[in-house]
């Protein structure tokens, strides 16, 4: 056996592994037993410290310095190229110390949730502590060259930084900030999503009904529920997403649902022979939530989509018979200042992802303190959005990623809104987008997403990947193009 072929059958072996891995994680965050969660907790942390010996020992070292050699194809040139890189950034990390991270991340998100549901951060706050504290040292053996917080960057979008993050955002934040002011100046349309009481079964029924038209094959997946949507792959053939529901609220379950979908079809349409290989994941964390922005502020909020799906809509709530598709259209997208990043608009949205950065980027250079988040979130509420949280569940503790340990993975959402109209904009040189949506041909735009992203899965990096598809490098500029040229029409406003 090749050097190359030995190194595939050594990674699709310890695969299983982080399958049974990522099947124990879904069920901690959905079905497990409150009672359970140190015990399982325990388990996850000796399982992942397992796989993690095995990512950073000297028998995988070895094999890809020989299958460097014998790489001759694109794929196995990509292939070899990752896998050293996850090599070499891993392999700076202790493994007991990844097996800690492991352990207090696990517990920490059950701390969390009682948190969260008691809106009491002082219940969060030593757990908290415990896991910045292993994330910067983490960081501080992976090393960096400027600012700590670019170790844990590159995790999620490699080759960004800190400096590059500073030189997108402020043009970003003054335009958000001067549409916001702008908008929420104008009367704000009806919102029927939030009007009536919704029956949980039929918003389930709904959910599932438009995962389908998108494409989204439930003979290799499901849909459940848990306190913070999320998407999973299991392994192959078995890629899960959960929402949430709420009887007052159908368009948070609704768009969280299609939210889901976007990433999950990107999962779905990654090539089968990658899987289990380091280049069987998406491009980046914000390649990855480019999809799912994609479908559910582009495609789910646009007006042909409504002018499709209101009848669909109809049979499940008979409400909307009461409305044009132009009304439930603009109620889709009613820009206001809101506490809750997952139900912001996505004017506003941005801006949340940015307050979130100053704090974790401040939090991991010790700028700040963990007892001190309560009031430096208030402050930056109210700095970039207007508004101040009354109580701790609607501010610091709405996002369970601390509690995951994934410093650095917040910035990927802003990037995700960025790739995603820049993909937009490339994707309308071939495809009468507003016809083909309105017509319910979704799965033309999903074949020309899945010849240009998803069955790229991660054999370029995400820069490389963009300015393949469009041309160019990433620019804020399409995304403020996308939300002046819509929000024109959605508030007869001019941007």
């Amino acid at each position: 056996m090749s050097a190359i072929e030995e190194l595939k059958e050594k990674y699709r072996w310890i695969y299983h592994f982080q399958s049974a891995l990522n099947l124990i994680e879904w069920d901690f965050e959905t079905h497990m037993p409150k009672k359970a969660f140190a015990k399982r907790a325990e388990a996850i942390g000796i399982i992942s410290s397992f796989v993690f010996q095995y990512l950073t020992s000297d028998e995988l070292g070895k094999l890809i310095a020989q299958a460097e050699n014998e790489a001759k194809s694109e794929e196995d040139k990509a292939l070899v190229y990752f896998a050293k890189k996850d090599y070499e950034k891993q392999r700076k990390i202790p493994p007991k110390l990844w097996q800690k991270f492991s352990v207090e991340t696990s517990k920490a998100q059950a701390i969390w949730e009682e948190a969260k549901e008691k809106s009491d951060f002082s219940i969060y706050a030593d757990q908290l502590e415990k896991v910045v504290e292993i994330v910067i040292e983490i960081a501080e053996k992976i090393g960096y060259e400027r600012n700590r917080y670019d170790a844990l960057l590159d995790f999620f979008e490699p080759g960004m930084t800190t400096e590059k993050l500073n030189e997108l955002i402020p043009p970003l934040k003054k335009f958000l900030t001067e549409a916001v002011n702008k908008i929420t100046e104008k009367e704000k349309p009806t919102d029927m999503f939030r009007k009536y009481e919704f029956d949980i079964q039929k918003q389930k029924e709904l959910s599932k009904k438009v995962l389908e038209i998108m494409g989204y094959d439930f003979g290799a997946g499901r849909i459940d529920i848990s306190a913070h949507p999320f998407t999973t792959t299991i392994g192959p053939y078995d890629v899960r997403i959960t929402t949430r529901y709420d009887v007052h609220d159908l368009k948070n379950s609704f768009y969280s649902t299609v939210h889901e979908g976007g990433h999950a079809l990107y999962e779905q349409g990654i090539p089968e022979e990658y899987r289990g290989l380091p280049i069987g994941d998406g491009a980046s964390m914000a390649i990855h939530e480019s999809q799912s922005r994609f479908w559910e502020n582009i495609v789910a909020r646009s007006l042909p989509f409504w002018k499709f799906f209101k009848p669909i809509a109809e049979e499940y709530f008979e409400i909307f018979k009461e409305y044009s598709a132009e009304d439930i259209w603009r109620a889709s997208n009613i820009v206001e200042r809101s506490l809750i990043r997952t139900e912001a608009d996505e004017v506003t949205y941005n801006l949340h992802i940015m307050l979130r950065f100053d704090i974790e980027e401040a939090l991991i250079n010790r700028k700040i303190k963990v007892k001190d988040l309560p009031r430096v979130w208030n402050e930056k509420m109210k700095e970039y959005i207007g508004i101040v949280p009354s109580n701790d569940r609607e501010g610091v503790l709405q996002d369970v990623h601390w509690a995951h340990g994934t410093f650095g993975y917040f910035p990927s959402y802003m990037l995700g809104n960025l790739y995603s109209a820049q993909i937009y904009y490339a994707l309308l040189n071939d495809i009468d987008f507003d016809k083909e949506i309105e017509l319910g041909n979704f799965d033309k735009i999903l074949n020309w997403l899945r010849k240009k992203v998803h069955r790229k899965a991660r054999t370029k990096e995400p820069n490389k990947l963009i300015k393949e598809i469009s041309g160019e490098e990433l620019s804020e500029g399409y995304f403020i193009k996308y939300i002046k040229e819509k929000y024109k029409k959605v508030y007869n406003i001019k941007l």
